[in-house]
Parts: structure tokens; C-alpha cells; sequence
């Protein structure tokens, strides 16, 4: 494995990821191409049928569903810097982004710890929860998730060195609480999702409650198996940095594109785990650029 190189191409702009001198490197400038595009079009495709749609809009685990994948465009789209470009974002940073572009994916730790919690009210407590907890309060939850993720990332870029390691050792440790936190809350949905909804007489209020938990549940997981590699490789070498793995720049950071391949794997659970969300994608963009795929019954058995 090759440590990060300083080197210049010599022309004056930014070199690329790979050098092309091996097979290996014309899949991996590939392979990041169609990841950055596979996550657009995912990930933007569930933020069109969102916006276009107010029945969903409405609904405050679609507004979460929303900003999740509002991030998860973003986090697409920074792949066509970050993994094609000669980028490392680590000390001393080369043609990085101060750290930017990574931090994205901050959105989204966020975003979902709070609509786990969002979930649990909502099925445990639902008198409190339609009380309490309006539409607009969980846009102002969802807004407080990119407001805490820029005001971070500029006291780490505006702070002196020292500060700055300071605020980046508490980061941490609060990220280290949060995780655990959302693996307990995750356990809890679960255990309400088997036991609770039985309660439930069927209908479809009780299927809405069963979807919107599957769908946290599963996208929570799915979030924590792809994340966790880079976590635990960035406490290690927080901890004893000659024991961690360093990489040449972000393209061939393993970790890191494991990490951010949640930004395709998130909006797809989302479209399989939602009919309602199906329908609206159908209906109001892939309806329109492809007629054929309402003739082909992709609608059929999608309406509650």
C-alpha cells in the first residue's frame, strides 16, 4: 500500500487519482465514475419524487428521507473530485477541500439519530408525538443537522492548530457516543417493531408504522456496516497513528469509499422499503423521461 504522495504532476492543476500504468488503475478510475453517478441519480431521484410530491412532504419521516438524501447527492457529487482527483484530505492535506467534501456524510450521522428517535415517539407515543412534534419542528431539527456540521467544520478551519486538535479530540468522543447510541436505538426499534405493532389492530396506519421502522432500521445497519471500517481505522490512528492504515489519497482510501457508498445504498432502501415513494419517483420523473416504464406496470401492487 503506498502512503500519500506530494508529488506535482507539473502542469499546474490537480493531477488525477491513478497514474493508468496498470489495469488496476483504469478500474478504479472507472469504478469511481459510475459510483459517483449511480449515487446522483439514486439519491436525486428520491429528492425529486420528495419535493414533487406533497402527500410526502407532509410526512416527517420523509423529511428526514429528504435530508438524508439531499446529503446523499452532495456526497455523489464530491466523489467526481475526490475519487478521481489526486485528493487526500488527512496532514498535511494535498488538493484537499479543508475537509468539506468528507464532512458531508456529518449530515447524515445526525439526520438519522434523530429520526430513530422521530420513529420511537411516533409508534410508542403517538398522542405526545402528534402534540409535540410538528412539521415544522423536524424541519428545524433537520436544518440544526447542517447548521452543527458548519459551524464545526469552520471552527476546525479557523481555530489555531492546538484549538483545533482540541475540538477534533471531543468530536470523537461525542461520535463515539452517538454510534452507540444509535446501535441501542436500533435495537430498540426493533423490539417495537416485533412486539409493539402486534398490539396495533391492521389497518393502514399500522402498515405506515411497520414500513417507516423496517426502513430506519434498515438504513441505520446498512449506515453503520459501511461507516464503521473508517471510524474505527480513524480512532485507531487517533489513538497510535503508526498502528492505523494510511492510504495515497482518497480514490484508494478503502475505508473512506465504503463510507461514502452508504450515499447510494441509503436512498435505494428507501425506494425498496416506501411504495408511496416508488410511485412518486415513477410518476413525476422516470414516468416523464421514459413513458414506457408506467406501460410496463412498474406502478402495479406500489398504492396501498
Amino acid at each position: 500500500m503506498r502512503l500519500p504522495n506530494t508529488s506535482d504532476s507539473g502542469t499546474g492543476g490537480v493531477p488525477l487519482s491513478v497514474d493508468f500504468d496498470s489495469p488496476e488503475d483504469y478500474f478504479l478510475f472507472v469504478f469511481q465514475v459510475f459510483f459517483a453517478t449511480t449515487a446522483v441519480c439514486t439519491a436525486g431521484t428520491v429528492v425529486i419524487g420528495i419535493l414533487s410530491t406533497r402527500a410526502l412532504r407532509l410526512q416527517n419521516r420523509f423529511v428526514f428521507m429528504l435530508n438524508t438524501s439531499i446529503s446523499d447527492t452532495l456526497v455523489g457529487l464530491s466523489v467526481y473530485y475526490l475519487g478521481l482527483f489526486d485528493v487526500y484530505e488527512g496532514y498535511p492535506p494535498r488538493n484537499g477541500t479543508h475537509n468539506v467534501l468528507p464532512s458531508l456524510l456529518g449530515v447524515n450521522v445526525l439526520t438519522f439519530l434523530f429520526a430513530q428517535f422521530d420513529r420511537y415517539f411516533a409508534v410508542c407515543h403517538p398522542f405526545v408525538y402528534s402534540r409535540f412534534i410538528t412539521r415544522h419542528f423536524v424541519i428545524g431539527v433537520n436544518i440544526y443537522c447542517w447548521i452543527y456540521n458548519a459551524a464545526h467544520l469552520l471552527a476546525r478551519n479557523v481555530l489555531p492548530v492546538a484549538k483545533s486538535w482540541h475540538l477534533y479530540v471531543v468530536s470523537i468522543l461525542l461520535l463515539q457516543a452517538v454510534v452507540l447510541t444509535k446501535v441501542i436505538m436500533n435495537i430498540k426499534l426493533y423490539v417495537v417493531a416485533r412486539v409493539q405493532l402486534k398490539r396495533d389492530p391492521p389497518g393502514e396506519e399500522r402498515d405506515s408504522k411497520r414500513e417507516s421502522l423496517r426502513i430506519i432500521i434498515f438504513v441505520v445497519v446498512i449506515f453503520l456496516v459501511l461507516w464503521s471500517p473508517s471510524f474505527v481505522n480513524i480512532s485507531i490512528r487517533f489513538v497510535k497513528p503508526a498502528a492505523g492504515l494510511l492510504f495515497r489519497n482518497e480514490a484508494t482510501n478503502v475505508f473512506a469509499v465504503m463510507a461514502r457508498f452508504s450515499a447510494v445504498c441509503t436512498p435505494a432502501v428507501y425506494l425498496w422499503g416506501s411504495p408511496a415513494l416508488r410511485e412518486a419517483t415513477v410518476r413525476n420523473l422516470w414516468g416523464r423521461l421514459c413513458p414506457g416504464c408506467r406501460r410496463s406496470g412498474l406502478l402495479s401492487g406500489s398504492r396501498r
